[in-house]
């Protein structure tokens, strides 16, 4: 039985890209990317739709997305604006519900169950919050509405960009039957070939095997399998979050070839980590330091140890041990913390997933540029 929870899952659509053509419109109609340089081997962090056109998408690398499209614009992050923009976003979702999950600066859950507006229709609501957003911040948001988050979220897609899509209680039974495995949150090329090979295809091929023959051929996954395909989700939405870690990294436009070459660069990457950390509350400590190295040639490594503190002269020794797993040069440095949660005695403590803050993950950054 479906739950009775009413759930939106909000998604701003290439939110990046949209808040850089609300700012400049001359870019609109023309195929644009947010992300790092071709040259100094930039990752595309979103795209919009014009670009899309092209196959280009996320995590693409920007010179790859320029063959695509040789008229492409690239533009380089506003990380500031788009935080600015996502705090605009969440105030908005705060006049409707207080249990909010957020996910990125671009998409959260919000559980209306209790919301007394627009007469409790999670539908209205969901189109308030969208008109409200395109009025105030000037950027389309999608959403989708159902009573869990695993079907919320694969209705946010469903008629993206500036659409929003309802799957009822009594509708839910007739979607996941005809819902493409490929969809399912934890399914990817990977495990989607597999099933592929055993003529899985649909939720609806799913359920012809019982939980113990999907435990056999998934392993551990093979339980939250059987229940994705009956279109079960019992998992709450979280209004808070435990972090786990904080962490910065850096790609870089040439190679470091060295070691040495490699500790020069250890005290930016602090400073941007004490920068974050300055946004971290009292109730966590530090227990741990680490290093990040990703090698030329993709090979990646980390150190850690124990330490209470972030001090230099730690990160520069899992440096020179990271270093000497490969002996060879480095094209990206991560360093970063792991947390211990001390909440006061009478918090009430609510775990989560990691979360890992990293600098513009893989979009190149540029010390002075």
């Amino acid at each position: 039985m479906a739950s009775t929870r009413k759930i939106i899952h909000c998604d701003c659509d290439c939110f990046y890209a949209s808040i850089e053509m609300r700012d400049n419109p001359a870019l609109r109609g023309k195929p644009i990317a947010v992300g790092g340089l071709p040259t100094r081997r930039g990752v595309v962090a979103t795209c919009n739709y014009e670009a899309r056109k092209f196959g280009i998408h996320s995590a693409m690398a920007a010179a790859t997305a320029r063959k695509l499209c040789p008229q492409l614009i690239i533009i380089r992050p506003d990380m500031d604006k788009y935080r600015q923009a996502s705090r605009q976003i969440h105030e908005i979702f705060e006049g409707y519900t207080s249990v909010i999950e957020p996910l990125s600066l671009d998409e959260a859950f919000l559980d209306v169950s209790d919301c007394e507006l627009y007469q409790g229709s999670a539908t209205l609501i969901a189109q308030a919050i969208r008109e409200e957003v395109k009025n105030r911040v000037n950027i389309t948001i999608s959403a989708g509405i159902a009573p869990n988050k695993f079907l919320a979220k694969i209705a946010s897609d469903w008629n993206k960009p500036d659409g929003q899509f309802v799957i009822t209680p009594a509708q839910v039974d007739g979607f996941v039957q005809k819902l493409a495995v490929a969809k399912l949150h934890g399914v990817g090329k990977v495990t989607a070939g597999k099933m592929r090979r055993l003529g899985i295809n649909t939720c609806s091929d799913l359920r012809k095997l019982d939980e113990e023959e999907l435990k056999s051929k998934f392993g551990s996954f093979g339980e939250r399998l059987h229940q994705l395909s009956h279109g079960i989700d019992e998992r709450p939405v979280l209004s808070a979050r435990i972090r786990k870690s904080v962490s910065v990294e850096n790609t870089y436009a040439t190679d470091l070839p060295t070691l040495t070459s490699c500790l020069q660069e250890l005290p930016d990457l602090k400073m941007q980590l004490e920068k974050r950390l300055e946004k971290i509350g009292d109730e966590y400590r530090i227990h741990k330091q680490f290093v990040k190295i990703k090698f030329h040639d993709f090979v990646q490594t980390t150190v850690e140890m124990v330490a209470e503190t972030t001090v230099i002269d730690n990160f520069n020794s899992l440096c020179e041990e990271g270093f000497s797993r490969g002996q060879r040069p480095v094209r990206l440095l991560g360093m970063g913390v792991k947390l211990l949660h001390t909440p006061p005695a009478d918090a009430e403590s609510i775990t989560s997933d990691q979360l890992s803050f990293t600098l513009d993950h893989e979009i190149n950054h540029h010390p002075g540029q």
